[in-house]
């Protein structure tokens, strides 16, 4: 038997018809839920939301439990399908942290005979990011916001492991609530809506025929890239970590944006590599946080003594013309490259431009020089000093 909707006002239990048009509610002030789960029963405050999943309002639990709290948010919608997804996970992630928890689940029958499908979740008391920020005055500083992001990752982590894809990282589905207490500032990220979240069989990704534009990888909105893979989902929590950089979500970040961030050129081109080249995005949110959390090591110049068979590029303003030095580095018998690649062996740094892309040490070629030994491969550092001396030498 489905459970009753009562009215709070009257005390007399009775059906209540609402009908589901667009831009009515489907719950009203003062109706109290009853869980026929639980046996909870939950009053309703007001609306404080909408969306593609349905609608969300404030409540308030009736009576005791020690597991559900006083206040929570219950998200109601007329579908199936992102209710059992929704659902699915709660009950995965139930425990973890850095996850809206679900506490209560359960459909109800109408008079009308439609279904209204319920969730019972915690409740962030200041809202969702974007909403957040928009009320704030400045963005949040570097530690906190490395702190923040890194521990949103471990929630997507938990997903990647198990081959699941999220695709729907935006600042709206990203919630704050309370810190720990004597924390500054007292607020900890939490992640919640897994609507759209989808297994999938193998590492090639899952067809995206659903996402939001606002944070969706601009491959696949043009349809370059034919399936969502982690890579995208990256690609998302870039752009989160942007935004909070910036303090401001209403637009998302570009690349060209990063320069001018407010932060160290290091997490400038952990952004910059999350929102360029897809293929040179991290490949997981483990690869992330690993990023986050340990700097990489100087770029410092090596010791060469020949450059006959090396495969060599150039990065910087060189106080000789870039052609003069191309010339006397092929004279001296190197290969020369336009960019690092994975034959590179070494690369001739010169001085660095005011306008890289992420800041005076994560120029496009140094990012890719470093994307490039964490995947092994070994590539010396020269400075155009040795440069000169080893193209003179010959």
């Amino acid at each position: 038997m489905p459970a009753t909707i009562s009215n709070a006002t009257t005390r007399t239990t009775r059906s209540i018809h609402v009908p589901i048009a667009r831009g009515q509610q489907l719950l009203i002030s003062g109706q109290v839920v009853e869980s026929p789960e639980t046996g909870l029963r939950y009053r309703v405050d007001r609306l404080i939301g909408e969306g593609g999943f349905g609608q969300a309002y404030l409540a308030r639990r009736v009576g005791r439990s020690a597991d559900v709290p006083e206040w929570i948010c219950i998200k109601v919608s007329a579908r199936i399908d992102g209710w059992i997804r929704e659902a699915y996970f709660g009950q995965l992630l139930d425990g973890h942290p850095r996850a809206i928890r679900v506490f209560d689940l359960f459909p109800l029958m109408r008079a009308d005979g439609q279904v209204l499908y319920y969730l019972v979740l915690e409740y962030a008391p200041h809202g969702d990011l974007a909403a957040f920020l928009r009320r704030a005055e400045k963005g949040w500083t570097e530690p906190v916001v490395r702190r923040e992001i890194a521990g949103i990752l471990e929630v997507l982590r938990k997903l990647h492991r198990g081959q699941t894809l999220h695709r729907d990282l935006t600042p709206m589905n990203l919630f704050v609530c309370d810190g720990a207490p004597g924390s500054k500032p007292s607020y900890r990220l939490k992640l919640g809506d897994f609507g759209i979240a989808r297994q999938q069989s193998d590492t090639r990704g899952i067809t995206a025929t659903t996402m939001n534009r606002m944070t969706a990888p601009s491959d696949l909105l043009d349809r370059a890239a034919p399936k969502w893979q982690a890579r995208d989902d990256v690609y998302q929590v870039g752009q989160l970590l942007g935004m909070l950089i910036r303090g401001d979500a209403r637009e998302r970040i570009r690349t060209l944006d990063v320069r001018r961030l407010r932060c160290s050129d290091h997490l400038k081109e952990i952004v910059h590599r999350c929102i360029g080249e897809r293929r040179k995005r991290y490949e997981s949110a483990e690869e992330m946080i690993d990023a986050l959390r340990n700097p990489p090591a100087p770029l410092k110049a090596g010791v060469l003594r020949t450059l006959k068979g090396v495969h060599l590029a150039f990065t910087g303003i060189l106080t000789r013309r870039r052609s003069d030095a191309i010339r006397a580095a092929k004279r001296a018998g190197a290969i020369v490259h336009t960019g690092p690649s994975v034959k590179t062996s070494v690369l001739v740094r010169g001085r660095p431009n005011a306008q890289q892309a992420a800041g005076r040490d994560a120029g496009l070629k140094l990012m890719e020089i470093r994307r490039l030994r964490e995947k092994g491969h070994r590539i010396m550092l020269l400075n155009e000093t040795q440069f000169w001396r080893l193209a003179i030498r010959r």
